[in-house]
């Protein structure tokens, strides 16, 4: 008679499997949940030589919580150097870059809120003189912009204005000359070639040890917006040569502008790849840029005049590339926070007929009118956000967000409540290194936005767990996301029931164990 590897016993367990929502004991063997159900009958049926036990002690175990948004390889270049997360104002930002340690001779620093400038344009002016001469280059926190020094500019070889074959542009004043503000991501890239970068090893080491920060919140998987720069699976079949990646991750990798069908054809090559505990899967395409950045794309231009334009020139192109990789069988992610990029990704999802539902997702969805709402349900398109950006903006509007939208738009800031009340498949993750990765604050601001959101309905704490759980699957396309006989043993207990506690509490629950594949990443004391 078969044993358990491992016996997760005095726990109250919420499965999220209709059949048997409640229990006290999960077993589990092959890296799979082989019997659930009550603590005595389990230990007695499963129970064997080189079984180890785990007593829970009144901890709840639930299916493993999984961020659907992340970044955690591309992020780790993302959020290199000085962290300016904690910056509130101009004085701050100059204080903090003046005391900014040098990387090679240069000032590279990420996290800056745009809030900090206090709607001044983003100007290397305002920060030239504290540089002292040094190259500088500081990330947005939003990931779509950045803030060049005169230095930086000229080791990039970057003197005026570009045309892009993207929404981007390098920001110019009236005679000409960079600004030093980047938006978008084919003008930061621009910068790739001079900034200093992790090398291969410190990236190996940075990434083992941000996987098993993250598993120390409760989380055991990630749904993974990138591929970086090329060499991504390279990088985890390293960490994986040695250890075991802490999470579970999946990987999309990007769909840019200008693609042709060779291009669409390795996308869907790409699939294939995997590892134990990571694979390749789904494309993640953008079909605007942020709010803050004045790249969403809008129905009606923000308060700059900005925000009219999607991210592919050409919109059309976007649907047709959508429509080949779905032709292959590959699911889609697209980012889409303005209304317009968001109609859009519907609209194209409806013109591939029945067999779209399920196979695609959007990212963001910041603000969105009444019509909207229903269509994710009646699509089959599953809603993709992230309740920890509200924390960017104000109650009373007074933010970069809320100002360039203005007071109707903003008033429908992420929606949340009325998708899941609509019956969209709703996901939740952070979005790291836009927000922090503590999958516990996702629970919790889900049910209590704040910002602009404040004033809208949050999840009931069942809604929030599902968003983490069940419903992240469903958006990956996944059976998973329940505790039953046959899934994988991706596990996260706490020491408290996230379904019942209240929102603070849970923010700083006591994460008990985590499991991936029956493999223990976390234990808690």
């Amino acid at each position: 008679m078969p044993v358990a590897d491992l016996l997760l016993t005095g726990a109250h367990v919420r499965t999220l499997d209709p059949a048997l929502p409640e229990a006290t004991a999960v077993a589990v063997r092959g890296g799979l949940i082989a019997a659930v159900g009550e603590t005595e009958d389990v230990v007695r049926e499963w129970s064997g030589q080189g079984t180890e036990r785990v007593d829970l002690a009144g901890a709840t175990l639930v299916p493993g919580l999984v961020d659907a948004h992340s970044h955690p390889v591309w992020g780790l270049e993302m959020a290199t150097g000085t962290d300016l997360s904690g910056v509130r104002d101009l004085d701050g930002l100059r204080a903090a870059l003046r005391g900014a340690a040098r990387v090679d001779g240069w000032v590279v620093a990420w996290g800056l809120d745009h809030n900090a400038f206090g709607g001044r344009p983003v100007d290397r002016a305002l920060v030239e003189d504290v540089l002292d001469g040094s190259p500088a280059f500081v990330r947005l926190y939003d990931g779509h912009s950045a803030l060049a020094s005169t230095a930086a500019l000229d080791a990039a070889g970057i003197t005026g204005p570009r045309v892009f074959g993207q929404r981007a542009e390098i920001v110019c004043d009236a005679e000409g000359r960079p600004t030093g503000h980047l938006i978008e991501h084919a003008a930061m890239d621009l910068m790739l070639a001079v900034v200093p970068r992790p090398s291969f090893a410190e990236r190996r080491t940075g990434l083992l040890d941000l996987l098993s920060r993250m598993a120390a919140t409760g989380l055991t998987g990630a749904h993974v917006m990138d591929m970086g720069h090329g060499d991504v699976p390279q990088l985890l079949a390293s960490v994986e040569d040695e250890a075991v990646l802490p999470l579970r991750l999946r990987l999309a990798p990007w769909c840019m502008p200008g693609i042709g069908k060779d291009g669409l054809d390795e996308l869907t090559h790409l699939q294939r790849e995997a590892g134990r505990h990571w694979r390749v899967g789904g494309v993640k395409f953008f079909m605007d840029g942020t709010v803050e950045g004045g790249t969403a794309w809008l129905e009606h231009a923000d308060c700059h005049g900005q925000g009219t334009d999607a991210f592919w020139p050409d919109p059309q192109a976007y649907a047709d590339a959508v429509r080949h990789l779905h032709a292959a069988g590959v699911g889609t992610a697209t980012h889409a926070i303005g209304d317009a990029a968001v109609r859009h990704v519907l609209d194209t999802v409806e013109s591939l007929g029945a067999g779209g539902a399920g196979r695609h997702r959007i990212e963001h969805i910041e603000t969105v009118p009444d019509d909207t709402i229903p269509r994710f349900a009646a699509l089959g398109v599953a809603a993709s956000m992230q309740p920890p950006h509200t924390a960017y903006t104000r109650g009373d509007h007074a933010d970069e967000w809320s100002r360039r939208l203005g007071a109707d738009r903003a008033a429908r800031a992420w929606r949340i409540r009325d998708l899941r009340d609509a019956g969209a498949v709703l996901a939740l993750g952070s979005d790291w290194p836009i927000a922090h990765y503590d999958v516990r604050r996702v629970l919790s601001m889900a049910q209590a936005p704040e910002g602009a959101a404040g004033s809208r309905r949050g999840l009931t704490g069942l809604m929030a767990l599902e968003g983490c759980t069940s419903h992240a699957a469903r958006a990956a396309g996944e059976d998973a996301g329940r505790i039953a006989p046959g899934l994988r043993a991706d596990l996260t207990a706490l020491g408290l029931d996230p379904v019942l506690a209240p929102a603070d509490e849970i923010a700083e629950a006591p994460v008990r164990l985590t499991a991936v594949g029956g493999h223990l990443t976390y234990w808690g004391e």
